[in-house]
């Protein structure tokens, strides 16, 4: 299988890298284009078999899957510049682009649309991953256009193995981004909160850190190993007149759930 990943930057490049890692695709297999060639040369420092090119035409020649990985507003000028060369009968395109929506990649895809591509609908994924993907934990967001059970089997699986993902709607994709993708950023906020709160309590900024980051990985841990929910594991902590309900409601006093619900609404 042949990925070409057009916009290969900061999430491009580490879904290249992941994709490398977890052993789904060779890097030989993968093809990646940049604006420029400081980027290429860096994603060739990290594999010399990574194919790198700046002509996004030449890299989607012979590819199975093409993602694009580029800003929304680059989005339509890059498939101008493919769209010819893609055949839709034998090619996936994979839209990493938030907010470009599959009205919008069909109206790109097919405008203009030359002979070999007549009457044939394009399939179409768009995927949301975050940040987490370069170290194989993101959560990630598919949802498909015009495409075979086999299809989408396909897209999962490779995102699985660079973290955990999950086939939704389109029209929960905003909301989805709002409690994975900037969700990544409400959960550092709360451990930096906790860091600072250990720093209060008497220990150093980096003995703090290291408590917090092992305290929240293993909540986690719990809840995955056990298939619970966060009820269950707070109520194996909290005894009548303990300290761990007392803080609880301390935090719940100055609106912690709420304010955490009102962020995620703010952010969809």
């Amino acid at each position: 299988m042949k990925v070409a990943i057009i916009g290969a930057g900061n999430i491009g490049g580490a879904i290249a890298k992941g994709l490398i890692k977890s052993q789904k695709v060779s890097a030989s297999d993968i093809t990646c284009t940049t604006l420029t060639q400081e980027t290429l040369d860096r994603l060739k420092a990290a594999n010399a078999e990574i194919n790198t090119t700046l002509n996004n035409v030449e890299a989607v020649k012979d590819a199975d899957i093409i993602m694009i990985a580029v800003k929304p507003w680059h989005v339509e000028k890059v498939i101008d510049q493919i769209r010819d060369k893609v055949n839709y009968e034998k090619q996936i395109i994979v839209s990493i682009a938030a907010g470009v929506t599959f009205d919008l990649l069909n109206a790109y895809l097919t405008k203009d649309t030359d002979t070999h591509n007549d009457h044939v609908a394009p399939t179409i994924f768009r995927v949301i991953p975050n940040t987490a993907i370069e170290v194989l934990s993101s959560m990630t967001f598919v949802a498909a256009y015009n495409a075979s059970q086999e299809q989408k089997d396909l897209i999962l699986d490779m995102f699985n193995a660079l973290g955990c993902s999950m086939l939704i709607e389109e029209r929960l994709m905003p909301a989805g981004t709002a409690l994975a993708s900037s969700g990544i950023a409400y959960a550092l906020r709360y451990i930096r909160a906790s860091i600072e709160g250990g720093v209060e309590l008497g220990f150093y900024p980096k003995q703090a850190q290291e408590i917090v980051v092992h305290t929240v990985k293993g909540a986690v841990d719990l809840l995955l190993a056990n298939l619970s929910s966060p009820e269950v594991e707070i109520d194996k902590v909290t005894t009548p007149g303990g300290i761990t309900i007392r803080g609880l409601n301390e935090m719940e006093v100055s609106g912690f759930t709420s304010s955490v619900i009102r962020g995620l609404k703010t952010g969809k």
